[in-house]
């Protein structure tokens, strides 16, 4: 049994006091983490967790990882930013041309949230028309455009987007539809019926664990070539992660513009809008007419110390053999967890691939929407992640990333934990 103590009550304590809600806004914890090193994280006091946060994704090489930290050593003393061109900045971003099927240009920011905003406001200036689409439930960031009906609590959400958060301007909520995720009649209805004022339709690939039914990606750009509205891929979490190209390769659908983050920055604070060279003319003043130029400025664009991180990172992930180790140790996470959680007579359905998954409690074996993913037993859910956690296996509430540092130990480690766990569950 892993022990609290007074000194990380103390911390909490002092949380309590400077920080809103005493977190960083991410998600409550009852640990404060110290350190962390390949897939295993320690808090102040020295208590050992397995780590399938890593960090909410970005660290698929591990904590720490010694060519990555070589990388990064090696530039600080050489400055931290800039502000003009940088070499790794300019040799990522053709890395990310030369792996990413979308991408012939590549524009840095520094968050998911940028990444989404530019890539949205992208599309309305290529298109000049001022509605998008996107998927009940879908995240795209903490932008008002990107925080409509992304925890929708009522059916009212799909039709035209209704904010989740106070402090959204009335009005803006007319531009963006929302329709179901893998429900493609209904976006085929929507897309046409707009199509006259539709700029982009946004999704996820894989919207959060929930996968893409057969044909829903290839018929939403069929739908959308069609009706002259272009595709974006939020691909913040699954670029690099499902396979060195991306969900667009994962899944074999071209968008036409892409974002990513969490991966390509290593760690660190480093995301992307990538698209044709014909769209990403809207970035360079010389290229179009001075109303259609979108200026983007951020101080840490393509900073040095987190593009050197991405290019090493990225460095180890194209060696052969990378994802398919990933995936293998994640089949076999996959299915143990599956095995005890059903051993204990939990109704246990497994969402997501291999490299990113996690469990929900449902009785509903067909989980595809937002809606279904709704109606799952969430008190269960949360139950099960604080004993996880009392056995040292931490986690997100709704996710379990995986690293290529989670070796045969820590994936049988924490399968003997979530078969502990179970029991607890119904009050064996």
């Amino acid at each position: 049994m892993l022990q609290q103590t007074e000194s990380i009550e103390a911390l909490t304590g002092l949380a309590n006091k400077v920080l809103p809600a005493g977190n960083l806004g991410n998600m409550p914890s009852k640990i404060v983490v110290r350190k962390g090193a390949g897939g295993r994280v320690w808090d102040t006091e020295g208590n050992e967790y397995i780590d399938f946060l890593l960090g909410s994704g970005p660290m698929i090489l591990g904590h720490a990882h010694p060519e990555v930290c070589t990388a990064v050593i090696e530039q600080v003393p050489n400055g931290s930013t800039f502000f003009v061109n940088n070499e790794h900045a300019i040799r990522l971003a053709a890395e990310i041309v030369a792996a990413i099927p979308c991408a012939e240009q590549v524009r840095f920011l520094s968050s998911g949230t940028e990444a989404d905003a530019y890539a949205i406001r992208l599309a309305r200036a290529f298109r000049r028309r001022p509605k998008i689409l996107k998927f009940e439930g879908g995240y795209h960031g903490m932008s008002d455009w990107g925080l409509m009906s992304i925890w929708p609590k009522t059916s009212s959400n799909t039709g035209r987007g209704v904010p989740d958060t106070a402090g959204v301007p009335p009005g803006l909520q007319e531009n963006v539809l929302v329709v179901p995720f893998n429900d493609l009649a209904t976006a085929r209805e929507v897309i046409h019926r707009h199509k006259e004022e539709l700029s982009a339709v946004i999704v996820e690939p894989m919207q959060r664990l929930l996968v893409p039914q057969p044909g829903f990606l290839q018929g939403l750009r069929e739908i959308t070539s069609e009706c002259g509205v272009l595709l974006i891929f939020d691909e913040i979490v699954t670029g690099f992660r499902l396979c060195y190209g991306g969900a667009q390769t994962y899944y074999g659908v071209t968008p036409d513009i892409c974002t990513l983050g969490k991966i390509v920055g290593g760690g660190f604070a480093l995301s992307a809008v990538c698209g044709s060279a014909d769209i990403m003319a809207h970035f360079d003043e010389k290229r179009v007419a001075s109303s259609d130029f979108m200026p983007q400025l951020g101080t840490l664009n393509g900073n040095p110390v987190a593009a050197a991180a991405g290019l090493a990172t990225l460095g180890v992930l194209k060696r052969p053999g990378t994802y398919q180790k990933l995936f293998e140790r994640g089949r076999i996470l996959w299915t143990g967890i599956e095995k005890a959680l059903r051993d204990a007579g939990l109704p246990a359905v497994m969402l997501g691939e291999p490299s990113m998954f996690d469990v929900v409690f449902s009785t509903n074996p067909q989980i595809d929407d937002y809606r279904s993913l709704f109606a799952a037993d969430k008190s269960m859910k949360a139950r099960l992640n604080a004993e996880l956690l009392k056995l040292g296996v931490l986690k997100s509430s709704e996710k379990m990333y995986l690293s290529v540092m989670h070796g045969v130990t820590e994936v049988s480690e924490t399968i003997s934990a979530f078969g502990a766990a179970a029991p607890r569950l119904i009050g064996r």
